[in-house]
């Protein structure tokens, strides 16, 4: 198992990195449009539309290219963020206080629909952040891996208050405290960065914090760890209500692409729309 999550990541870096420190934008935005495509896929299986599974995978693809041909990937509507992160707050508290049990009431269709709404608008904010620099796309993959990592051994450390038993057992309220100070030390030390050294871009830290000031960035990078565990504990809640432990097989070891960008579907939107104030 071991082996297999190591060789998996180490295709997953040779393919990834080239595509994301390349200079053009357009590498990342297609590489990142084949693995929502699958997400698609994916998301069609776990949701009552198994044999609808791979045109929706394809209808996201073709979603996706069409905004790409369109220039949104270089200038999408701000409006765009903040329907993704009224939809994320609300919608995500609707969903995880319903649980996994109501998941399956709401209809296939509207399951689907939501679902492809919801990789759609994180591919645009993906494609969208690369167009602004490699340093602020970084910055915003590493607050959600930062707090995830924080989050696992603040939890093991400490964890005794359970926080959604019902979707991810595993998971405690010490874990996600952990997690908001892993990304609250990541966006010091960005900020410090940012100011000792030349970049391509400002990072997510330095943005907000020219924006909205010191205050302000603290609560945002609090807000946006929170999110990424809402992110988590969504996809957990559709997949225990499919019966699933993973969203697929495809990635061995990993799981699905579902499982590996889970946290990061609300965050890139919501920090999209969080640099537009």
């Amino acid at each position: 198992m071991l082996k297999q999550r190591v060789i998996t990541a180490l295709v997953l870096m040779a393919v990834l990195l080239p595509a994301l420190f390349a200079r053009q934008a357009w590498p990342f935005a297609l590489l990142s449009l084949l693995l929502m495509a699958a997400a698609g896929w994916e998301w069609g299986r776990l949701n009552g539309a198994r044999a609808l599974a791979i045109p929706m995978g394809a209808l996201l693809a073709l979603a996706c290219f069409a905004a790409l041909w369109a220039g949104w990937s270089d200038a999408p509507p701000s409006l765009v963020w903040w329907l993704a992160t009224l939809v994320w707050v609300l919608g995500g508290a609707f969903a995880l206080r319903g649980g996994p049990a109501a998941w399956p009431h709401l209809p296939a269709l509207s399951r689907c629909v939501i679902g492809l709404a919801l990789l759609w608008t994180a591919w645009l904010a993906l494609a969208a952040a690369k167009t602004i620099g490699i340093n602020f796309i970084l910055s915003v993959f590493c607050l959600v891996w930062a707090a995830d990592i924080a989050a696992y051994f603040g939890g093991r450390a400490f964890g005794k208050r359970k926080l959604a038993p019902a979707i991810s057992p595993g998971k405690s309220w010490e874990g996600v405290w952990s997690g908001m100070l892993g990304a609250l030390l990541l966006a010091a030390a960005w900020l410090w960065l940012d100011a000792a050294f030349a970049m391509d871009s400002a990072s997510l830290y330095t943005l907000v914090y020219r924006r909205l000031g010191f205050g302000l960035l603290l609560l945002v990078t609090v807000f946006l760890s929170a999110m990424s565990v809402v992110g988590d504990l969504f996809e957990s809640l559709v997949k225990r209500s499919a019966g699933a432990k993973d969203s697929s097989g495809l990635l061995p070891g990993h799981g699905g692409v579902l499982d590996r960008v889970d946290a990061l579907l609300p965050v890139f939107p919501i920090a999209l729309a969080m640099i537009s104030l």
